[in-house]
């Protein structure tokens, strides 16, 4: 398709849907396009199309209309979409997801003006879909692609910023959970995909440090099986056992436990990314993934970056030379993550802190 310049919406009372379902990451992403939007655009009247689990975090943003999108339900969850949005036309839809399921569901947006991804960030004939493109660039964070979408409306996102809300039910719960002011490390060890979590006696190794330098350590995840028997060896392999909340919280009260933490450990997944929305300082293991695409957007300092190291042994060349955001999902790639270096990291960020540990 042709490139077409930057045009504003209409002046006054102008329409955006935004079209990015999941996961929690990619979601929480978004988020700062939004306040962008709300502030450079107030009179817009935003919609949201956002996953069922996804809204759960995010689906209280003042100021957006939410479509929920439930994609376990199949075509009924389609349908409800569709239903949603009948008889409503949109000025803009922001296309932000390339997946052939998304591609199919954009077709109930009924919009002038569909944005979509550049060519080579595209995939499942999404390229059919839309009609106006991002600009092309390489090596950009997963959420400076995301806040490019606005540039063809001519916008740019100059500052990031979420604040995402938190019920007061959920702080009420946190501080019934973590009482006091003690310094507290979360440990949410497993990622959506198996190959970027570290190995059992290394995330042990590392809470026991975390512990004998007195810090309040605290085991988090979702209530899968999964994350449950992951938890549980965890629980078998350490010295002192930290507090264990698997299972216990949802993503409200997660942000709420981030709001009384001073660090969380965490392979690459939604959790490191609402920490750092939270402004809690990560502990990254990255080998399988590339921290500069989908890290922490805010701060790297503190994280384990063998992502070249990874490139370099198990496809034979550096990161450089790779497609930017190849994943490395090879089974053993997490090892290259040492568990010195991740207590070296822990030791620079307790002492930027200024956190008033033992020894």
């Amino acid at each position: 398709m042709p490139s077409l310049p930057s045009r504003p919406l209409p002046p006054g009372d102008s329409s955006l849907c935004i079209l990015r379902t999941s996961a929690i990451g990619d979601v929480t992403h978004v988020v700062p396009l939004i306040r962008t939007l709300q502030a450079r655009t107030p009179e817009t009247r935003l919609t949201w199309i956002v996953g069922k689990l996804e809204r759960r975090l995010v689906g209280d943003l003042p100021g957006v209309d939410f479509v929920t999108f439930d994609k376990s339900a199949g075509r009924a969850g389609v349908k409800a979409v569709r239903e949603a949005l009948a008889g409503r036309r949109f000025d803009a839809l922001l296309h932000m997801q390339v997946a052939l399921r998304s591609n199919l569901l954009s077709l109930a947006v009924k919009a002038d003006r569909r944005i979509g991804y550049d060519p080579a960030r595209s995939k499942d004939l999404h390229g059919m879909f839309i009609n106006e493109r991002i600009p092309a660039r390489s090596g950009e964070h997963v959420l400076d692609a995301m806040a490019s979408f606005i540039e063809p409306l001519a916008l740019k996102q100059t500052e990031v910023r979420w604040d995402i809300p938190v019920p007061d039910e959920a702080h009420a719960w946190a501080a019934e959970q973590l009482p006091g002011d003690a310094a507290t490390l979360l440990v949410s060890p497993m990622s959506s995909h198996a190959v970027r979590n570290w190995r059992v006696e290394r995330y042990a190794a590392l809470i026991d440090h975390a512990t004998a330098r007195g810090m309040r350590v605290v085991l988090v995840g979702g209530p899968s099986e999964g994350e449950r028997a992951l938890a549980d060896a965890i629980l078998a392999a350490v010295r002192q056992a930290p507090l264990d909340l698997t299972g216990k919280d949802t993503l409200k009260r997660f942000m709420a436990l981030l709001a009384r933490s001073a660090m969380i450990l965490t392979p690459d997944s939604g959790p490191m990314h609402m920490a750092n929305a939270a402004g809690v300082k990560v502990l990254g293991l990255h080998a399988a993934s590339n921290p500069h695409r989908s890290g922490p957007y805010s701060d790297q300092r503190w994280c384990v970056d063998k992502y070249d190291e990874a490139s370099r042994k198990f496809l034979g060349k550096p990161a450089s030379a790779i497609p930017w955001g190849t994943k490395i999902e090879k089974p053993g790639v997490m090892d290259l993550v040492q568990v010195d270096e991740m207590v070296g990291r822990f030791e620079a960020c307790a002492a930027h802190l200024r956190l008033p540990l033992n020894g």
